[in-house]
């Protein structure tokens, strides 16, 4: 009486705030110093009312409690069920007739030291790259970690796979294997010495001889050709942009990065594909109408041409409409 005041509420309540647990009430007492028989009969029956749905409204936030804990742990046994399910789709389809080897998540982390920092190449919008060396076979590599919060999802990922898989062309990069374990999505590819384009173009103080920019120029121009004309489908790559340009040691040109890549028909026109790819190296037709073509890639093919020319990054169609119509004309319709 010292210490409560006249008239308390006794209750129960619990948290285990992101974890799961199981909150049951068996039983509960509760014992009382105050001598009852001294107070008047109806504050002795206002406190065992009191007591009685105190207790009973705790029991029934157990039972709640209990509810949730069961409701949520079915809800995860269903969610982890289901990414079982989608990761063994996802790897059936890959697995089914195409080459490249699959790796298993503990194979990258040895090859690239845990995907240390001191072994990033680089960093996109949909991931980060790193160095690696696969000691059983001797080989460098480069391996690409798609982000989980990448807007390079399932789709793409397995698009990228699958078409460039089954490509084969000296100046298209070589996809050495793929890796898919829960939610984390990595590519691996052959490792190129000089790096991107846009890094000789734009960051490198030493600039690119003009042997070597006419060089890379003929090796892009060899895979677009190959890309839509020499193959059995039609590649449109809608991403050809100098950052996605790899050079080898002899900076022969290793074009890569096919994740928004569309298959068509030869005989067929622009297709409806939705607009992808980057702003500066897109077509305008393009960015009006979303129907790709092996035109607005010769499009892109334009402006990283004009890159190579310049040292200028990302060329502004409008500001630069002369050079630019002079490359559609001679290439894009041609």
């Amino acid at each position: 009486m010292k210490v409560l005041p006249a008239w308390v509420t006794i209750g129960f309540s619990a948290a285990t705030v992101s974890y799961l647990e199981r909150h049951t009430l068996l039983s509960c007492e509760f014992n009382s110093t105050l001598k009852l028989k001294e107070m008047n009969g109806n504050m002795a029956e206002k406190i065992r009312l009191v007591v009685g749905l105190s207790v009973s409204g705790g029991v029934l936030i157990a039972g709640v409690i209990v509810g949730y804990a069961i409701l949520r742990s079915w809800k995860i046994k269903k969610r982890r069920k289901e990414e079982t399910a989608n990761l063994t789709s996802i790897n059936d389809e890959l697995e089914r007739g195409i080459d490249p080897k699959r790796f298993s998540y503990r194979d990258l982390v040895l090859a690239t030291n845990n995907f240390s920092s001191q072994r990033k190449l680089g960093q996109d919008g949909f991931g980060a790259v790193y160095r690696g060396y696969l000691a059983d076979i001797g080989m460098a590599i480069a391996v690409k970690k798609i982000s989980r919060g990448s807007k390079q999802g399932k789709k793409e990922y397995i698009t990228e796979v699958k078409i460039i898989s089954r490509l084969g062309h000296r100046n298209l990069v070589q996809l050495i294997g793929w890796c898919h374990d829960g939610d984390e999505f990595h590519l691996v590819y052959e490792f190129m010495p000089n790096g991107s384009l846009d890094y000789h173009l734009f960051r490198n103080k030493t600039p690119l001889g003009w042997a070597v920019r006419h060089k890379i120029s003929l090796g892009l121009a060899s895979a677009l050709l190959y890309l839509h004309e020499e193959w059995e489908q039609c590649v449109v790559h809608r991403d050809i942009k100098s950052s996605n340009i790899m050079l080898d040691s002899s900076f022969n040109v290793k074009l890569g990065d096919f994740g928004l890549a569309k298959l068509m028909d030869h005989e067929l026109g622009p297709q409806t594909t939705g607009l992808a790819g980057t702003l500066g190296y897109l077509a305008p037709e393009y960015v009006t109408t979303g129907r790709a073509s092996k035109e607005s890639d010769v499009y892109s093919f334009g402006v990283v041409a004009l890159e190579i020319a310049t040292g200028k990054k990302s060329v502004d169609p409008m500001r630069d409409y002369g050079l630019v119509e002079w490359v559609w004309n001679h290439y894009g319709r041609g």
